[in-house]
């Protein structure tokens, strides 16, 4: 991964990015039935690039370079698919797990099976090892750092949806969905600025659905210890052209715009105000 950190860190705010990676080893280009062009499909594609300007405001960026497709740095480690890899008991299983979205994913959009066949259970723990561990070490590592620092942590989990995976929604369409397992993972102050931010720049938000926040969220998301990890995901259809994955051309205002909201939220405070917290003794 990569980590990307101020001059000067202004307020224990993090932006992380963990589905944006795209460097596709030939080793595992050679064991799947789909082309490259389809398994980008499943990455937050650019969003790393959205929110690389966060350290010119005083904020922490940390980036997966893994794909989503080899790792799911988003899931739990123990949210193993028994129909991708061979082995692993056929406990009961999570909604995001059966439908082939878990630490070693099944699918793509649409469906789409990865793997020509099932992996090795010591394959997927390879994966683990070799992505999954070093990404959260990090991560907890700055999470701990910035409550040391600041007497608070905020974690901002940054995602992208597909334009037709709001499709059912009634009333009007959001362009980004904040997630915060309805409270539990991070206040309302918190959530409530970073949506005063968003909305600030002319874009419609929703809050919880249909993404409430997967297992960041919900592994490092502690409010009432000062702990406060939101997930926000993006429309993918504001910023690129989706089947061909590549910027169209508003990316540019997009990037702009995201920069202002990243600008505002680099120094946020776990009240919910805009300026650098005190260092904490």
């Amino acid at each position: 991964m990569l980590i990307d950190r101020p001059e000067f860190w202004a307020s224990g705010v993090i932006f992380g990015s963990p589905h944006s990676g795209r460097i596709y080893p030939e080793w595992f280009l050679e064991g799947t039935r789909l082309p490259a062009e389809t398994l980008r499909s499943s990455e937050d594609a650019f969003v790393d690039q959205l929110i690389a300007c966060a350290p010119s405001f005083g904020a922490v960026t940390i980036r997966a370079q893994v794909p989503r497709a080899i790792v799911d740095l988003n899931r739990a480690p123990d949210e193993i698919d028994p129909l991708v890899v061979r082995g692993v008991p056929r406990h009961p299983l999570n909604q995001r797990t059966l439908a082939g979205l878990g630490v070693i994913p099944r699918v793509v959009s649409q469906g789409r099976t990865i793997l020509e066949r099932p992996i090795d259970r010591t394959e997927a723990e390879r994966r683990i090892d070799a992505y999954w561990r070093p990404y959260h070490l990090a991560l907890a590592a700055l999470i701990a750092e910035a409550r040391a620092r600041f007497g608070q942590a905020i974690l901002i989990d940054m995602h992208s949806m597909p334009h037709d995976a709001l499709n059912h929604l009634h009333g009007q369409r959001p362009d980004m969905v904040l997630g915060n397992r309805h409270g539990l993972s991070a206040s309302a102050r918190v959530s409530d600025a970073i949506i005063a931010a968003v909305e600030a720049e002319g874009w419609r938000i929703r809050r919880n659905s249909p993404f409430a926040g997967a297992y960041i969220c919900s592994a490092y998301g502690r409010p009432g210890h000062n702990v406060h990890v939101v997930q926000l995901e993006i429309d993918r259809s504001l910023y690129m052209d989706e089947k061909t994955i590549t910027p169209n051309d508003r990316f540019a205002d997009v990037a702009s715009r995201i920069g202002r909201v990243i600008r505002t939220l680099a120094v946020l405070d776990a009240g919910g105000r805009a300026g650098p917290a005190v260092a904490a003794e």
